[in-house]
Protein backbone atom coordinates (compact mmCIF):
# COMPACT_ATOMS: atom_id res chain seq x y z
CA UNK A 1 0.00 0.00 0.00
CA UNK A 2 2.80 2.39 0.89
CA UNK A 3 4.59 1.54 -2.35
CA UNK A 4 1.42 2.21 -4.37
CA UNK A 5 0.98 5.58 -2.67
CA UNK A 6 4.58 6.53 -3.43
CA UNK A 7 4.10 5.60 -7.07
CA UNK A 8 0.91 7.65 -7.23
CA UNK A 9 2.66 10.65 -5.72
CA UNK A 10 5.40 10.37 -8.34
CA UNK A 11 2.78 10.32 -11.10
CA UNK A 12 1.13 13.43 -9.69
CA UNK A 13 4.48 15.16 -9.35
CA UNK A 14 5.41 14.24 -12.91
CA UNK A 15 2.10 15.58 -14.18
CA UNK A 16 2.65 18.85 -12.33
CA UNK A 17 6.15 19.26 -13.78
CA UNK A 18 5.02 18.39 -17.29
CA UNK A 19 2.22 20.93 -17.08
CA UNK A 20 4.83 23.66 -16.66
CA UNK A 21 6.69 22.73 -19.85
CA UNK A 22 6.09 23.22 -23.56
CA UNK A 23 3.28 21.21 -25.20
CA UNK A 24 2.01 20.26 -21.75
CA UNK A 25 -1.29 18.69 -22.78
CA UNK A 26 0.24 15.89 -24.85
CA UNK A 27 3.06 15.40 -22.38
CA UNK A 28 0.76 14.90 -19.42
CA UNK A 29 -0.91 12.06 -21.29
CA UNK A 30 2.52 10.59 -22.01
CA UNK A 31 3.58 10.88 -18.39
CA UNK A 32 0.52 9.11 -17.09
CA UNK A 33 0.76 6.43 -19.79
CA UNK A 34 4.30 5.70 -18.63
CA UNK A 35 2.94 4.16 -15.44
CA UNK A 36 1.04 1.50 -17.40
CA UNK A 37 4.07 0.74 -19.59
CA UNK A 38 6.21 0.28 -16.47
CA UNK A 39 4.30 -2.91 -15.71
CA UNK A 40 6.34 -4.61 -18.47
CA UNK A 41 9.54 -2.63 -17.94
CA UNK A 42 12.63 -3.70 -16.04
CA UNK A 43 12.90 -0.14 -14.78
CA UNK A 44 10.92 0.92 -11.75
CA UNK A 45 7.80 3.04 -12.20
CA UNK A 46 9.72 5.96 -10.76
CA UNK A 47 12.56 5.56 -13.25
CA UNK A 48 10.16 5.32 -16.20
CA UNK A 49 8.54 8.57 -15.10
CA UNK A 50 11.93 10.21 -14.50
CA UNK A 51 13.05 9.26 -18.01
CA UNK A 52 9.90 10.73 -19.54
CA UNK A 53 10.40 13.94 -17.60
CA UNK A 54 14.07 14.02 -18.62
CA UNK A 55 13.15 13.61 -22.29
CA UNK A 56 10.77 16.56 -22.04
CA UNK A 57 13.29 18.72 -20.20
CA UNK A 58 15.99 18.07 -22.79
CA UNK A 59 13.63 18.92 -25.66
CA UNK A 60 12.48 22.02 -23.86
CA UNK A 61 16.06 23.16 -23.20
CA UNK A 62 16.97 22.69 -26.86
CA UNK A 63 13.99 24.32 -28.48
CA UNK A 64 14.07 27.33 -26.21
CA UNK A 65 17.26 28.25 -28.05
CA UNK A 66 17.01 30.40 -31.17
CA UNK A 67 19.64 28.21 -32.84
CA UNK A 68 17.19 25.30 -33.03
CA UNK A 69 14.34 26.48 -35.20
CA UNK A 70 12.41 25.13 -38.16
CA UNK A 71 15.58 24.20 -40.06
CA UNK A 72 16.50 21.38 -37.65
CA UNK A 73 14.98 18.04 -36.71
CA UNK A 74 16.02 16.71 -33.32
CA UNK A 75 14.63 13.51 -31.86
CA UNK A 76 15.16 12.98 -28.13
CA UNK A 77 14.78 9.79 -26.14
CA UNK A 78 15.87 8.77 -22.66
CA UNK A 79 16.41 5.50 -20.84
CA UNK A 80 17.83 5.12 -17.32
CA UNK A 81 19.36 8.58 -17.56
CA UNK A 82 20.97 7.90 -20.94
CA UNK A 83 19.83 10.46 -23.51
CA UNK A 84 19.86 10.07 -27.29
CA UNK A 85 19.85 12.96 -29.76
CA UNK A 86 19.22 11.98 -33.39
CA UNK A 87 18.33 13.92 -36.51
CA UNK A 88 19.70 16.81 -38.57
CA UNK A 89 21.11 20.12 -37.33
CA UNK A 90 22.63 21.72 -40.46
CA UNK A 91 26.17 22.30 -39.15
CA UNK A 92 28.72 20.99 -36.66
CA UNK A 93 28.62 24.13 -34.54
CA UNK A 94 24.98 23.57 -33.68
CA UNK A 95 25.55 19.84 -33.18
CA UNK A 96 28.13 20.68 -30.53
CA UNK A 97 25.80 23.27 -29.00
CA UNK A 98 22.95 20.74 -28.85
CA UNK A 99 25.21 18.31 -27.05
CA UNK A 100 26.31 20.95 -24.58
CA UNK A 101 22.76 22.13 -23.86
CA UNK A 102 21.45 18.58 -23.44
CA UNK A 103 24.32 17.44 -21.22
CA UNK A 104 23.68 20.33 -18.82
CA UNK A 105 20.10 19.22 -18.11
CA UNK A 106 19.94 17.72 -14.59
CA UNK A 107 19.47 13.96 -14.70
CA UNK A 108 21.45 13.30 -17.89
CA UNK A 109 23.93 10.59 -16.91
CA UNK A 110 25.25 9.91 -20.39
CA UNK A 111 24.62 11.65 -23.72
CA UNK A 112 24.69 10.06 -27.17
CA UNK A 113 24.84 12.86 -29.71
CA UNK A 114 23.96 11.19 -33.01
CA UNK A 115 22.97 14.41 -34.80
CA UNK A 116 24.20 14.85 -38.37
CA UNK A 117 25.32 18.08 -40.10
CA UNK A 118 22.68 17.85 -42.81
CA UNK A 119 19.68 19.89 -43.95
CA UNK A 120 16.46 18.93 -42.23
CA UNK A 121 14.74 16.03 -43.99
CA UNK A 122 11.33 16.67 -45.50
CA UNK A 123 7.94 15.27 -44.48
CA UNK A 124 8.35 12.24 -46.73
CA UNK A 125 11.52 11.08 -44.99
CA UNK A 126 10.07 11.88 -41.55
CA UNK A 127 6.97 9.79 -42.32
CA UNK A 128 9.14 6.97 -43.65
CA UNK A 129 11.16 6.99 -40.42
CA UNK A 130 8.01 6.82 -38.30
CA UNK A 131 6.69 3.94 -40.38
CA UNK A 132 10.04 2.17 -40.15
CA UNK A 133 9.98 2.45 -36.34
CA UNK A 134 6.48 0.95 -36.38
CA UNK A 135 7.63 -1.97 -38.50
CA UNK A 136 10.68 -2.58 -36.31
CA UNK A 137 8.46 -2.64 -33.24
CA UNK A 138 6.17 -5.05 -35.06
CA UNK A 139 9.07 -7.35 -35.92
CA UNK A 140 10.07 -7.52 -32.25
CA UNK A 141 6.62 -8.82 -31.31
CA UNK A 142 7.35 -11.87 -33.47
CA UNK A 143 10.30 -12.96 -31.34
CA UNK A 144 9.24 -16.33 -29.95
CA UNK A 145 12.51 -18.03 -28.95
CA UNK A 146 13.22 -15.91 -25.86
CA UNK A 147 11.22 -17.01 -22.78
CA UNK A 148 10.04 -13.98 -20.85
CA UNK A 149 11.11 -11.46 -23.50
CA UNK A 150 8.87 -8.40 -23.75
CA UNK A 151 9.26 -6.26 -26.91
CA UNK A 152 7.97 -3.17 -25.10
CA UNK A 153 11.27 -3.11 -23.20
CA UNK A 154 12.98 -1.91 -26.39
CA UNK A 155 12.75 1.76 -27.35
CA UNK A 156 13.04 2.39 -31.09
CA UNK A 157 14.03 5.72 -32.64
CA UNK A 158 14.64 6.16 -36.36
CA UNK A 159 16.34 8.97 -38.29
CA UNK A 160 17.12 8.74 -42.02
CA UNK A 161 16.71 4.98 -41.92
CA UNK A 162 19.16 4.57 -39.06
CA UNK A 163 17.48 2.68 -36.22
CA UNK A 164 18.55 3.38 -32.65
CA UNK A 165 17.66 0.78 -30.03
CA UNK A 166 17.60 1.54 -26.31
CA UNK A 167 16.63 -0.71 -23.44
CA UNK A 168 17.72 -2.97 -20.62
CA UNK A 169 18.42 -6.34 -22.21
CA UNK A 170 20.48 -9.42 -21.56
CA UNK A 171 23.24 -10.17 -24.12
CA UNK A 172 21.11 -12.97 -25.58
CA UNK A 173 18.08 -10.69 -25.91
CA UNK A 174 20.19 -7.93 -27.46
CA UNK A 175 21.65 -10.28 -30.08
CA UNK A 176 18.23 -11.53 -31.19
CA UNK A 177 16.67 -8.04 -31.16
CA UNK A 178 19.48 -6.71 -33.37
CA UNK A 179 19.12 -9.64 -35.76
CA UNK A 180 15.35 -9.11 -36.09
CA UNK A 181 15.78 -5.37 -36.60
CA UNK A 182 18.27 -5.86 -39.42
CA UNK A 183 15.77 -7.99 -41.34
CA UNK A 184 13.25 -5.14 -41.59
CA UNK A 185 13.24 -3.64 -45.07
CA UNK A 186 14.40 -0.04 -45.12
CA UNK A 187 16.77 -0.29 -42.15
CA UNK A 188 20.04 1.33 -43.24
CA UNK A 189 21.96 0.77 -40.02
CA UNK A 190 21.33 -0.35 -36.43
CA UNK A 191 22.83 1.54 -33.47
CA UNK A 192 22.46 -0.11 -30.07
CA UNK A 193 22.47 1.72 -26.76
CA UNK A 194 21.59 -1.22 -24.52
CA UNK A 195 22.16 -1.54 -20.79
CA UNK A 196 22.50 -4.80 -18.88
CA UNK A 197 19.78 -5.62 -16.33
CA UNK A 198 20.72 -5.30 -12.69
CA UNK A 199 21.55 -8.69 -11.13
CA UNK A 200 18.66 -10.22 -9.20
CA UNK A 201 18.56 -9.04 -5.61
CA UNK A 202 20.19 -5.64 -6.30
Amino acid sequence: MVTDMKALLRVLLATLILSQLTACAALIVGGVAATSLAVHDRRSVGTVIDDNILKVRVRDALFRRDEFGDDVRIKVDAFNGWVLLAGEVVDNRRIELAGQVASEVPGVDRLFNELSPLPRTGPGRANADRWLSTRVNGSLTRIRDLPGFDPTRVKVTTARGIVYLMGELTPEEAEIVIAHTRTVRGVERVVTLFQLPEPAGN
